[in-house]
Formats: structure tokens, C-alpha cells, sequence
């Protein structure tokens, strides 16, 4: 690996813990001889090539000092991709090499970055759009590991014109976002449709689950190069009053997720062990996802188990949950498949046929209702 460009900030409620995973990265593949590059998705929507080495202070005011615009543009005559503007040639295009996709939430992480970038034959880590979609849909991805068969609390749109199928009390989530932004506990349908108007975390959408407090939280790392490769468990440990483990304990901590109070490996039944295991990987194959996955599960420490969330890439990288792998093997192996990855591309099927038999559009149009003056 000679060269890699690491991605982060973005429109996401977790742009800020986008930029500290980035960060993080960067020092790493660099520590490991890797030319790396930094671009940053600032607030404003804009990017910026920024200087190797940044402390997350820097980006307090916005984009650091020493940084440069950049242009992302697609059908240019020197190529897709990142550009510097300027000068008599319309400016330079970046060199990337594959790109580590640092995102947390919102388009970075739910599939529309993977598709920017696939368009412009830019390699990026995460898979395909469609398994980045479904790991960002709590919806979408409770569906499918129920049909699938795997344990699961059932989860259900939170919606006012049909109430849950299950009693209260409930636990409200954002449709699509981050595991942690938003949750609340709620004890009634009334309480959580109120949250729908309240929340900013909430108005596009919420999911409803029910809520309990027997089970806690058992979160693994999944890893889909040099092979598939499962984690040791960790367990969370949740403050002493029981609240639910929220963003403030995953990530407002100087040393990041691994100062977080935990248990690890979790203290489980070898039986109940091997079982989150196999799920984990099971989720993996189910969502199509690659790289380095982060997959939550609850259970109660002895017979029960459910999974509960897939945090598609970066999922903080959760370089923490392998302790014993040097933390640049780890990211290399994911650019490196990255940069093998072939994109599933839908080709134009019996090209032509369609638009011969067409003939004119004025046949397509008869029958269909006009407007009448």
C-alpha cells in the first residue's frame, strides 16, 4: 500500500466523531509508511485537502488553517475525482489511491458517498451502496435479520396512524442515524409520537422496539479481510443508574471508545460465546457488508441473545476490539480489498431492443389523462 486518501466530516449529526475517527486513521497509516492524504466534508458542504497531522482543535473554526479547496467533478476531461482548481488547465486532479471512507452517519455512511465515489471509479472501503443503505435503515435491517431467522427484538415503525403490535414501554430511535443520537425510553405510543415533533434527531422518521432493561448491550468487530475474522466480545458497562448506553459514554472520552467502562473480553457462557459469533458473522453475510464492521448485539448473559444493530464502516473503526493486531494490518487489509473490489454494475439489458420497438413517444402517450384547459 503506497498511497491512500482517508474521508471524513460530512452532513451528520456525528460529524464531529467522523473527524476524530479521520484523524485517528491518518496517523496510523502514516506511522505505517502509507502516503496518506486528509479530505474533509466541512458542515458547509464543501471540501478541503487539509494537512497530515491536525489535533481536533483545529477544526473547532471549521476547515483548518493551511487548507485547500477542492472540487469533486464527474465527466471532466482529465478524469473523475478530487481537483484542485485553478490555473491554465482547470485545475489538477488528485491522485487518491483507495479511499477509507471515516464517516459516521448521514450520506457518508448510509450509501451515498459509496455511490459518488463508485461513479467516479474512485475504490473506497464499506461495499456497495445498497449493503451501506441497509446497515444505516434500523427498519429495513430488523426486517431482514427476522426473515433470516436470527434473534431480533421485533422493531416497528413508529407511526400515528397504527400503534406497536407490543406493549410498552418502548425504546424510540431515529430511522436511519447513528446508534446512539436520539434514543429515548418511552412508556406509552402517545409519549413517543410526541418525540416525532420534539426531536430534530427524530423528524425524518423513527422506529420503536420494546424496551428492556434485563438485557445489555455485548458489542463484536467483524472483519471481511485478509478473510472473514470475528472479534473478541466486549461488554459495555452502563452507568450505575441503568441508563442505556448512549453517545456520551461511547464517545466523550480523551482515549476514545477503548476508555469507555467495559468488560473485555466479556465474561460470558462459552456456549452463549460461540453463538454471538456465528451471528455476527451471519450478519456480515446477510448485509453484504465489508471492511471493518461493528455489530451490536443484547442479551442476558445466559440464554438469550439478539442482534440489535450492524454499525456499516467505519463503525469508529473499532480498532479497539483487536488488541492483539498491529492497528495499521488492520487498515491496510481493508484498503487493499478495497482497492480489489469490483463494483456490481447494472448493465443495459438487451441494449437497443427497447427503444426500437418504441418507435415514436406519441404511441407511449395515447391513453393517458391530459390536462384539460
Amino acid at each position: 500500500m503506497s498511497k491512500a486518501t482517508v474521508v471524513f466530516g460530512g452532513p451528520s449529526a456525528e460529524h464531529d466523531i467522523s473527524i476524530l475517527t479521520g484523524l485517528q486513521a491518518e496517523r496510523i497509516l502514516a506511522g505505517a509508511g502509507v502516503e496518506v492524504q486528509c479530505l474533509y466534508w466541512a458542515r458547509s458542504d464543501k471540501w478541503f485537502l487539509v494537512p497530515n497531522s491536525l489535533e481536533a482543535r483545529d477544526f473547532l473554526g471549521g476547515e483548518p488553517k493551511g487548507s485547500k479547496a477542492v472540487e469533486f467533478r464527474l465527466g471532466a476531461s482529465k478524469g473523475d475525482g478530487f481537483y484542485l482548481p485553478g490555473g491554465l488547465g482547470g485545475g489538477k486532479l488528485l491522485e487518491t489511491g483507495p479511499v477509507l471512507n471515516c464517516f459516521h452517519g448521514g450520506a457518508g455512511e448510509a450509501g451515498g458517498i459509496q455511490w459518488l465515489f463508485q461513479l467516479a471509479g474512485l475504490k473506497v472501503t464499506s461495499g456497495d451502496p445498497g449493503a451501506a443503505a441497509l446497515g444505516m435503515d434500523k427498519l429495513a435491517f430488523g426486517a431482514v435479520m427476522l426473515e433470516a431467522g436470527l434473534p431480533s427484538l421485533r422493531r416497528e415503525l413508529l407511526s400515528a396512524h397504527t400503534p406497536p403490535s407490543f406493549d410498552g414501554p418502548y425504546i424510540v430511535k431515529p430511522r436511519a442515524g447513528g446508534s446512539s443520537i436520539g434514543i429515548e425510553v418511552v412508556e406509552d405510543h402517545q409519549t413517543a409520537l410526541a418525540l416525532l415533533q420534539t426531536s430534530p434527531h427524530l423528524r425524518g422518521g423513527a422506529v420503536v422496539e420494546p424496551y428492556r432493561p434485563d438485557l445489555f448491550d455485548l458489542n463484536i468487530s467483524v472483519r471481511t479481510a485478509p478473510e472473514l475474522l470475528v472479534s473478541d466480545i466486549e461488554r459495555p458497562l452502563r452507568p450505575e443508574d441503568g441508563s442505556i448506553y448512549d453517545y456520551g459514554a461511547k464517545y466523550v472520552h480523551a482515549e476514545g471508545l477503548s476508555a469507555a467502562p467495559r468488560e473485555f473480553p466479556a465474561q460470558l457462557p462459552s456456549v452463549l460465546t460461540a453463538r454471538i459469533k456465528e451471528l455476527a458473522a451471519r450478519v456480515v453475510e446477510l448485509t453484504a457488508l465489508t471492511g471493518i464492521i461493528r455489530i451490536d448485539f443484547l442479551s442476558d448473559g445466559k440464554e438469550e441473545v439478539y442482534v440489535n444493530e450492524v454499525n456499516a464502516p467505519p463503525g469508529a473503526l473499532a480498532l479497539y476490539l483487536w488488541p492483539d493486531t498491529p492497528t495499521a494490518d488492520i487498515l491496510v487489509a481493508a484498503l487493499e480489498e478495497a482497492e480489489r473490489h469490483v463494483p456490481q454494475v447494472t448493465r443495459n439489458y438487451e441494449e437497443g431492443v427497447a427503444l426500437r420497438a418504441a418507435g415514436g413517444i406519441a404511441g407511449k402517450l395515447a391513453g393517458l389523462p391530459t390536462n384539460r384547459s
